[in-house]
């Protein structure tokens, strides 16, 4: 797990030594080479009656796979439009949204340690916000990078519901289908293609190394790891990211991010384990 976040973190490294590609061309290309690398990884790990299965997934799986293309694409995006830091802390919220998708949802119970925890990364988070404001600097890259933990926490709320109606979705399937939808709904925006064979390397190594590889193994882990480990180890990816896009593009997290980073991070660590002291 702590080899999948680190594979995670390297997008934005890699976006900023791209040299034409931008924006939704930038997403196009990252999801296109992830389903070539999925065709091949997919027969090999479940056998080649996967496509068959995948057929007859039923509703909860294509609705998964939607949810993943929704990552994909404003991951992708979301990097091209702000840092990389950003980017990172504001998924990192990821969780709370899911405690509270799970809440509405579901009917599951918010322990009071999740509600404080959810006030203190909010606080973290609009004082990210509202410090990028008072800089004039635009908030459009914020918000579409929180599409990506809205994504996940409907994703993830998706499939416990599914497996309560005794429909468990195949997640890694359900991968492969966000890809060819990431692709399909990037192409038109994608035109005209600028990405030169330099940009196209990086790209295909993205979808490799980036995101097929470690999002198979990351659904591996989880059928051994506790739910807190996973959390946990997940927040690894963005001390990776942003330290990988300090030393190898130079670019420095302001204060701002890190002080708002730093009350998220903390208090997501802070609930994942008093729930897991008090669960062992």
């Amino acid at each position: 797990m702590v080899a999948v976040t680190l594979m995670w973190s390297i997008a934005g490294v890699v976006t900023r030594h791209l040299e034409q590609a931008r924006s939704f061309e930038v997403t196009f290309w990252r999801s296109f080479f992830t389903v070539l690398v999925l065709l091949v990884m997919l027969p090999v790990f479940q056998g080649r009656a996967v496509f068959g299965r995948m057929r007859s997934g039923g509703w909860a799986q294509w609705l998964s796979g939607v949810c993943w293309c929704g990552m994909f694409t404003f991951f992708m995006v979301a990097l091209t439009l702000t840092s990389t830091a950003t980017v990172l802390v504001t998924m990192s919220i990821g969780p709370l949204f899911t405690a509270l998708g799970a809440r509405i949802f579901i009917g599951h119970r918010i322990p009071l340690r999740t509600w404080f925890a959810i006030v203190v990364a909010g606080a973290g988070i609009a004082y990210m916000f509202g410090s990028q404001l008072g800089q004039g600097i635009s908030l459009v890259g914020v918000l579409v990078a929180l599409g990506v933990p809205f994504s996940g926490a409907a994703n993830w709320t998706l499939t416990q519901h599914a497996h309560a109606q005794g429909h468990d979705v195949d997640l890694i399937p359900a991968v492969l289908i966000g890809a060819v939808l990431s692709c399909l709904l990037t192409l038109p925006l994608a035109f005209p293609f600028q990405a030169s064979a330099h940009d196209l390397v990086l790209l295909a190594g993205l979808g490799l190394v980036q995101l097929a590889i470690p999002s198979t193994l990351a659904v591996l882990c989880a059928r051994v790891l506790k739910a807190p480990e996973v959390s946990l180890l997940g927040l690894l990816e963005v001390i990776f990211g942003i330290l990988l896009a300090w030393l190898g593009a130079n670019e420095v997290p302001g204060l701002q991010v890190l002080t708002g980073g730093a009350l998220v991070i903390g208090a997501l660590v802070t609930n994942e384990l008093i729930g897991w002291r008090s669960r062992a």
